[in-house]
């Protein structure tokens, strides 16, 4: 009977992810495969909303435009609420744009997780952390941002057609307020995430509590500046509803970095005993510390003979 290397142990096997050891043609043919599956996700999710634009999403766009009053909107000869198109082919190219848009965020879920298998065998388990909890933070701010930017859009629009005054008929393009309403959104949504970049960098330690805390005044003076560049209106109630949330989303992102700087000095004061040698005496403040106030005064040990 053969008994050699009965006794040798086996060795383990790693748990490596195989992604994570390819070559250059193996990850080129990797992020083919997963552009391939997203551009599949987005295309589902632009013929899903192709078809939603008759079944709501068309009216849920002119909702914010046809709640103004009748005297600042187009109407038809039956009353009802429309946009003008100008030329033969808008009423196709808005509705493709509308759904394009659309099925990229419907579809964000799978091509985001594409791109996340992407590159996650090239992460570490806190980068993975991170990316994750970033991915989650951005997607919820910019959702919040792009709601808030919807409901203030029937007021941002009263206040700005109200200011044609009277004898003139407000008649708005198709084309004209779809683009004032995606660009409406998409600079809320981006706006928001900046206050989240900033966390990331503190995360990162690019960017500390102390560099935030100074700034505040800074902070708060540059995001009225941006707010007033970056709103397509460029009204001062529109850039109150973006820069206040902003400022409100800044502090926070201050105090986030106040309580991860305070961990990260507490974890490196007690990382910095792991390099000394055993005969090495710790950097402890031997001084005895303060008497509390009924202890201060000396008092004798025995009590004086009478």
């Amino acid at each position: 009977m053969n008994v050699q290397g009965r006794g040798r142990p086996r060795r383990r096997r790693s748990s490596r992810d195989g992604t994570a050891t390819m070559t250059l043609v193996a990850h080129l043919t990797e992020l083919r495969k997963r552009v391939g599956l997203s551009l599949l996700f987005i295309l589902l999710g632009t013929a899903l909303a192709f078809w939603w634009y008759e079944h709501g999403l068309g009216a849920f766009i002119r909702a914010p435009y046809c709640g103004l009053p009748e005297d600042l909107r187009y109407n038809d000869a039956d009353g009802d609420c429309g946009l003008l198109i100008t030329d033969v082919f808008g009423g196709a190219l808005i509705r493709l744009k509308i759904s394009f848009i659309v099925g990229i965020v419907l579809s964000a879920p799978f091509w985001l997780f594409q791109l996340w298998r992407f590159i996650t065998p090239g992460l570490k388990r806190n980068e993975k952390l991170y990316g994750v909890s970033f991915v989650a933070a951005s997607s919820g701010l910019f959702a919040l941002g792009a709601a808030l930017a919807y409901v203030s859009l029937a007021a941002g629009l009263r206040l700005l057609l109200g200011l044609a005054g009277d004898g003139v008929i407000v008649a708005l393009t198709a084309q004209d307020y779809i683009g004032f309403v995606i660009s409406l959104l998409l600079a809320f949504g981006v706006s928001f995430e900046l206050p989240l970049i900033a966390v990331m960098l503190n995360l990162v330690g690019a960017l500390s509590y102390a560099a935030l805390s100074s700034a505040r005044r800074w902070i708060v003076f540059l995001t009225f500046v941006f707010a007033a560049f970056v709103t397509p209106t460029q009204d001062p109630f529109t850039m109150l509803v973006m820069a206040v949330p902003m400022i409100v989303l800044f502090e926070g992102a201050i105090q986030v970095a106040r309580v991860v700087d305070k961990r990260r000095a507490r974890r490196a004061a007690i990382e910095s005993f792991h390099d000394l040698d055993d005969d090495e005496a710790s950097p402890l403040d031997a001084a005895p510390s303060a008497l509390d106030g009924r202890a201060t005064q000396s008092e004798p040990l025995h009590s004086p003979s009478t």
